[in-house]
């Protein structure tokens, strides 16, 4: 039973990695391209809400020093 669950769960990450790596006719990208395109916008993106946060929770502790 060990063997047919390791054989499904296997195949299971063997199609999924297929799929998002095969390339659009169209654009000629991939899955994994596109998000690698887009990761330095969302990384920008994280470093501002981590400033945000960083400034709220400064506030916060201020107003509870008092």
């Amino acid at each position: 039973m060990g063997i047919l669950k390791t054989a499904i769960i296997g195949a299971a990450v063997y199609a999924g990695v297929k799929y998002i790596t095969k390339k659009d006719p169209i654009t000629g990208q991939s899955i994994v391209d596109e998000l690698l395109d887009k990761a330095p916008e969302w990384v920008e993106k994280a470093k501002g809400y981590t400033e945000d946060l960083k400034t709220r929770a400064s506030n916060a502790a201020e107003d509870l020093a008092r």
